[in-house]
């Protein structure tokens, strides 16, 4: 976006300003949410020469598997991108498959030193932010194509890696897949223009530290309401699904949080919306679906603000209900 700059410069960035804290809390809930994840044996010298190698063998296959998710995202949503009235012009495979390259390499050789996944935060979050930036200054619908792309890489590399280590892994690629499907940068941005007592503001920082919790609980009960769907992958109930479908609840928050900050509905309206049309139903994922998840987030979040925060947020939400409603999709 043109008038949202995703990355703050160095010339204007202020330690004390709003936005600041709300990075702050970000990575405070990224260290919490390892230190739930870490404990148990420490490996030893041989389990260490295992992942060393199996790392090597990632880095050695990356640029096929970059190519062969290429292909997967293509097939998938190439008519998509005629339907939607795309330019395909906009989607540059050498420059896509470079970004990819560079946040994988990270988070590859950050896995092989058995760092904690949030480390590689600080290397891969100024390169997925440009990534954004110049993915959606023309056509901010291009970003689903991008994001499914990257994602299908990770998917493909933990394919190359025994169950035990896929697990692992997938940390790494969750935060990848956070910083490219979440427009953070861009809610901090916007935090850095509000004062501090500004109920948006507060509103935000209460929901950043729970967003995991809310997502968990909303998914869950959609599960309860949908015990046999299945979706492209498999079942909606299945470890993996539930993975992606907690994602994308904590993604459609972090859109509403850029939405009360800019104090408008344009990235519901030009970015999310469209994203969903565009991949949604190629998952087969039903607007019945998501319209009971936008309904149960509204819930979810007004239930966790306090009422003056309600009142200010609760018109936004009800928006995102009526916007995946039957209103708009009446067939769903």
């Amino acid at each position: 976006m043109t008038n949202s700059p995703y990355l703050v410069s160095s010339t204007s960035f202020d330690p004390l300003s709003p936005s600041v804290d709300l990075s702050v809390s970000f990575a405070q809930k990224y260290m919490q949410q390892m230190k739930g994840n870490a404990g148990g044996v420490v490996d030893d010298r041989f389990a260490e020469r295992r992942r060393t190698g199996m790392a090597k063998t990632m880095l050695e296959s990356l640029r096929s598997v970059s190519a062969k998710s290429w292909t997967k995202t293509d097939n998938l949503l190439a008519q998509e991108l005629v339907n939607h009235g795309i330019d395909s012009e906009l989607i540059d495979p050498w420059q896509i498959s470079g970004g990819i390259h560079k946040v994988y390499k990270f988070a590859i050789e950050a896995y092989a030193q058995q760092l904690p996944p949030h480390s590689i935060v600080t290397k891969i979050s100024p390169v997925l932010g440009e990534v954004r930036k110049q993915v959606t200054a023309v056509d901010p619908r291009v970003i689903g194509f991008v994001a499914m792309q990257y994602h299908y890489t990770g998917v493909q590399l933990m394919e190359l890696l025994p169950d035990v280590e896929q697990e692992k892994f997938a940390n790494y690629v969750k935060i990848l897949d956070d910083h490219l499907y979440m427009p953070l940068q861009r809610a901090y941005s916007a935090a850095g223009k509000h004062p501090s007592d500004s109920v948006a503001l507060q509103s935000v920082r209460l929901l950043m530290p729970i967003m995991r919790q809310i997502a968990e609980r909303v998914v869950d009960r959609v599960n309860q309401l949908y015990p046999r769907y299945r979706c492209l992958s498999g079942p909606l109930n299945s470890p993996n699904i539930r993975t992606s479908s907690i994602r994308d609840v904590e993604m459609f928050q972090v859109y509403m949080w850029v939405c009360l900050l800019e104090g408008n509905l344009h990235a519901l309206e030009t970015e999310l919306f469209p994203l969903c049309v565009m991949i949604y139903p190629k998952l087969n994922v039903s607007w019945e679906l998501v319209s009971q998840m936008t309904h149960l987030l509204r819930k979810e979040i007004c239930a966790c603000l306090s009422p003056e925060q309600a009142k200010y947020c609760e018109p936004f939400y009800e928006i995102l209900r009526r916007m995946f409603s039957a209103e708009v999709f009446p067939n769903a």
